[in-house]
């Protein structure tokens, strides 16, 4: 089977088995009491993550460099990075929350390489000279990596502003999740739990009801909870309806392995921006020239670093972080695809110009 015929095999297998994975992961979130589901939408991804494995290590025998020379391979291997990061985080968190996000974003960029992408911008080509270097792989492959996990961690904190619709839920405690979610509706919740469980108030019986004690008998107790309730954050009184304690525990998951993600993502940006600039100096004879990608590198980099100065120093929590993140999402993109469609630079060639 020479390379031709494996590579279409491979990358159809791909699309096929990521768009069956992200239907089995929607089937998922649909129906949770269905627990194979789970485990099938995994093993759907692990398949897709080794084919394309097998795809790049193919191409890499066959070329005789690391295949990240054009945008074909380039897709493939963010791909090929997103389901890794998912398996990762899949793994670590013990949810099958994360694959409803990156399931489709997965099988859409293995769709468009697949079947935008003409064959001439597919097939494997000598590298130009200024790609003949040991650098190709330490710089642009952790950029990749680095793309893979921002973009996961970032489709999670679009999930969480979805799930809990705009409103403003705080993190109790430690960002990374040791603490729980807190809203009006919760507070509501737990004041209730409270009254129930606030023994009565001794009342003198005069033989009439009183209208202190309502008919579970501690009014006393219901109104001194619900003040300091109600007394304890009164600009925080929102008009949405309140979110039920199922959305907000997945909402605490959803955020706590966004942060851990995009934790992961960021110092691998960093070290793949740094060995670009070795990289630079060693071919061009200076470590910074602003081309268009070297710009985009560092306002992504800006971007997530102010994410985690502000989880971390700040004490941003819930949407604020989310909302940054989400943008982020935008400028990975603009950073990876957006600068060779918009215009030329240092880094075009082996893409679109």
């Amino acid at each position: 089977m020479n390379l031709v015929v494996l590579q279409n095999w491979l990358d159809n297998a791909s699309f096929a088995i990521l768009f069956l994975t992200m239907l089995v992961y929607w089937g998922g979130a649909a129906f949770p009491n269905l627990p194979y589901l789970a485990a099938l939408g995994t093993a759907g991804m692990a398949i897709a993550n080794l084919c394309m494995a097998t795809l790049l290590g193919a191409r890499w025998i066959e070329a005789g460099y690391f295949p990240l020379s054009n945008l074909y391979e380039s897709l493939f291997f963010l791909t090929w990075g997103i389901t890794t990061v998912h398996l990762i985080a899949e793994s670590s968190s013990r949810s099958r929350l994360v694959g409803v996000v990156t399931a489709p974003v997965a099988m859409l960029i293995a769709a468009f390489a697949t079947m935008t992408l003409p064959s001439q911008m597919q097939a494997s080509e000598p590298l130009v000279p200024a790609l003949k270097s040991n650098w190709l792989m330490m710089h642009v492959s952790v950029m990749m990596l680095s793309y893979s996990a921002l973009m996961v961690g970032a489709l999670l904190a679009i999930a969480f502003l979805v799930v809990t619709r705009g409103q403003n839920i705080q993190l109790q405690g430690s960002s990374v999740g040791t603490g729980g979610y807190r809203s009006n509706g919760y507070r509501l919740h737990k004041a209730a739990e409270l009254i129930s469980q606030t023994p009565a108030p001794p009342v003198e019986n005069n033989g009439f009801a009183s209208f202190e004690t309502s008919s579970n008998g501690n009014g006393n107790a219901n109104t001194a909870v619900l003040n300091l309730v109600t007394t304890s954050e009164p600009q925080t009184v929102a008009s949405a309806e309140p979110l039920s304690p199922q959305h907000l525990s997945l909402a605490e998951t959803l955020d706590n392995i966004s942060y851990r993600i995009i934790g992961l993502g960021f110092p691998l940006l960093t070290i793949g921006i740094i060995a670009g600039g070795v990289w630079a100096n060693e071919a061009w004879g200076s470590y910074w020239s602003w081309d268009p990608k070297e710009t985009w590198a560092l306002i992504t980099w800006l971007v997530f670093a102010a994410y985690l100065h502000a989880r971390i120093t700040r004490g941003w929590q819930g949407r604020r972080p989310a909302i940054l993140a989400a943008t982020g999402f935008v400028v990975v993109w603009v950073c990876y695809l957006g600068v060779n469609l918009l215009g030329k630079g240092l880094h075009s060639y082996g893409w679109f110009f």
